[in-house]
């Protein structure tokens, strides 16, 4: 098990985190890009790049990630994503705020650029297989709200679909209904065809088989939850670490930003098989 003590031996200073930047991004040598000579770039210790011992042209390796003009020190940053490897439910701007010693409004910016780092370095594979198929509702609570309908005035749900492989990984997709002209677009794109699907009875997903799909249905509201090999508990239980995660941690998420949250929950769920450590190292290493 990895401890915050295994983190600040591993990035103990600003330094070891930008050596790690420039290493991970450049490697330890590399063609300069002016010169064109081969060999080491030596740090310039009043700016945060490194510089061609031949011909003195820097290279920055903040830029292009999410510590681009950061005025927060590296370690903060490194800390901040081991946070967010290392809790199932999320991490809340107050949290950030209270453990890193910075502004709210600091921790609510390095929370999001975390979220859109996280999201985009786990990125959407083909699913295959067996797929569940389900949507919810996420992001506030609305009495006499339909499951199934278009929001009213004053509410403030946000319909979110969730495509989830069986013992593979998940994709989300936020929504403006649940309708088949808002939903099959997702699934021919990122479920290939021939693919055995489970969905409950919403009519919206009687017509999959019209797509190449293989097509299973739980009747849920006839109390069936499994039918043979159909079900769609796993995606329910990721809409369930969702909502509970909101619940608790962050109180409510708008449909503004709830694209960043789905990215976070998605990458943490599908590396769920993986420690803690497994989870940090990839985001480091994919600078």
């Amino acid at each position: 098990m990895t401890t915050i003590h295994d983190f600040n031996r591993r990035f103990p200073t600003d330094d070891a985190c930008l050596d790690h930047l420039m290493e991970t991004r450049y490697g330890t040598t590399l063609d300069c890009p002016k010169c064109g000579k081969h060999g080491k770039f030596h740090r310039i210790r009043k700016i945060p790049a490194y510089e061609c011992a031949w011909c003195g042209h820097h290279v920055h390796p903040m830029a292009g990630t999410p510590f681009e003009r950061t005025h927060t020190s590296l370690t903060k940053w490194f800390y901040a994503m081991y946070l967010f490897c290392s809790t199932r439910h999320g991490v809340s701007a107050k949290e950030l705020q209270r453990q890193l010693g910075v502004t709210y409004k600091t921790a609510w910016r390095m929370g999001h650029e975390i979220r859109k780092y996280m999201a985009e370095v786990d990125g959407d594979d083909s699913l295959n297989g067996h797929v569940e198929i389900d949507e919810a509702y996420i992001g506030g609570r609305v009495k006499g709200q339909k499951k199934h309908g278009i929001t009213g005035r004053g509410a403030k749900k946000t319909i979110v679909m969730g495509m989830v492989e069986r013992d593979g990984e998940v994709i989300t997709r936020v929504v403006r209904n649940a309708s088949r002209a808002e939903m099959f677009p997702h699934i021919k794109a990122h479920v290939e065809e021939g693919t055995t699907i489970s969905t409950d009875e919403w009519p919206t997903y009687k017509t999959l088989p019209t797509l190449g799909y293989k097509h299973g249905i739980v009747e849920h509201g006839a109390k069936v939850w499994v039918r043979g090999t159909h079900h769609t508990n796993t995606i329910e239980a990721f809409w369930g670490i969702i909502k509970r995660s909101i619940r608790s941690t962050h109180i409510m998420v708008s449909k503004k930003h709830l694209r960043k949250y789905l990215g976070e929950f998605e990458y943490r769920f599908n590396m769920r098989k993986a420690p803690t450590w497994a989870l940090f190292q990839r985001l480091l290493g994919a600078f």
